[in-house]
């Protein structure tokens, strides 16, 4: 195992980074530092979430700001408002010791006069979800034209949410002999299609060990019910663990409402995470959830993007999502850095075919469990 220093991170970000409990590399940050730091070329990193994506492509990215230059240098496009605020938030904490670098994240659910105001301060890289930053952009608040690293984290989720139109303009806007870094846990056709057109002919890639599979410490399970069972079922799993936090998946907004009602009215502490929430209200679920005071988060799939709470037990499948890759990110939300967890589907006989579908695609397999 490599030391940050011998990849090449300078020790302002060494010391921050200890401060942090950051002391060993992952594999994502071992293979992608080295080459980032000193190639000025374009690049494809394929990892699951949770494997510490933010300090490959942040660390390499901060230590290239030229500090004295006021402009924007850098632009990170994410899927979320949440992972937004969770980048920022850890570049931040990097720079600590370091010169002072100015970072700005700008994302819908935040009145678009507070960020126009912070925006008019110098800024050296912006962190931003891309329908925010085409507003900005169409009001001539922000300009992309000294930008040399675009960094695209997610970006089969931003693209799987919708954002493809918005990412083509913001990248038609930068300039031309720009870096691109893109980071994704898959690579289905739109990511591909993102990499032929604005991308250099065979970018650097690489491919972390967990490519393809979902985490190797995570235990798939599922328990066979009827769907008017589904609701005990949950209730009996969620009390036998003891108080360990979880979240539990649903397919839709009004299926989560529902569920964290019925959750509370079993004595459970749960609140439900769902698009019709004022960011506000968002960040009072999220705040709560983190300090332990509710034990389960229900949540949708598009709500839980950018969701990173240390030491989850268990992830819950009210349903199977739609969407087979929406298996890998939800039940990477456990068993992160390095721990164990528990992926588990309540699923009636007719959802079998889609869990055998899931089993194939991304090669695990479920073992039968009972409440």
């Amino acid at each position: 195992m490599s030391s940050f220093k011998a990849l090449g991170v300078q020790n302002d970000y060494i010391t921050a980074l200890n401060e942090l409990d950051i002391t060993e590399p992952t594999e994502i940050q071992e293979l992608a530092i080295p080459f980032l730091m000193k190639v000025k070329e374009d690049f494809i990193g394929l990892a699951q979430t949770g494997t510490g994506k933010t300090a490959a492509f942040g660390l390499p990215l901060l230590n290239q700001i030229k500090v004295e230059e006021k402009k924007i240098q850098a632009l990170i496009l994410a899927p979320t408002r949440e992972l937004v605020q969770q980048i920022k938030k850890q570049l931040f904490k990097f720079t600590k010791y370091s010169d002072r670098i100015f970072l700005e994240a700008v994302y819908g659910g935040e009145k678009i006069d507070i960020q126009k105001q912070r925006l008019g301060r110098p800024t050296h890289i912006v962190i931003a979800t891309p329908g925010r930053l085409v507003d900005l952009i169409n009001q001539k608040v922000i300009r992309l034209d000294h930008v040399k690293t675009v960094v695209l984290d997610e970006a089969d989720e931003m693209l799987s949410m919708g954002f493809k139109s918005q990412l083509d303009a913001i990248l038609s806007r930068t300039p031309n002999n720009k870096k691109t870094w893109l980071f994704s846990a898959t690579m289905g056709k739109d990511v591909q299609r993102i990499v032929k057109n604005y991308m250099a002919n065979n970018p650097k890639q690489i491919i972390v060990k967990s490519y393809g599979l979902v985490n190797e410490n995570i235990s798939h399970q599922f328990i066979k019910c009827t769907a008017s069972q589904k609701l005990n079922n949950m209730v009996q799993f969620i009390k036998a663990q003891n108080g360990n936090r979880g979240i539990v998946f649903c397919n839709t907004k009004s299926n989560a409402d529902t569920l964290a009602k019925q959750l509370i009215a079993k004595n459970i502490s749960a609140d439900a995470l769902q698009g019709d929430l004022t960011q506000k209200e968002r960040e009072k679920v999220m705040r709560a959830f983190k300090n332990e005071s509710i034990q389960i988060l229900v949540s949708t799939d598009v709500s839980a993007r950018g969701i990173d709470v240390k030491d989850l037990g268990y992830v819950l499948h009210q349903q199977l999502p739609v969407q087979t890759e929406y298996y890998t990110h939800r039940s990477g939300r456990t068993a992160r850095a390095g721990k164990k967890g528990i992926s588990i589907a309540f699923i009636t006989e007719k959802e079998l075919q889609s869990m055998h579908n899931i089993e194939k695609k991304l090669k695990i397999r479920f073992s039968k469990t009972s409440a």
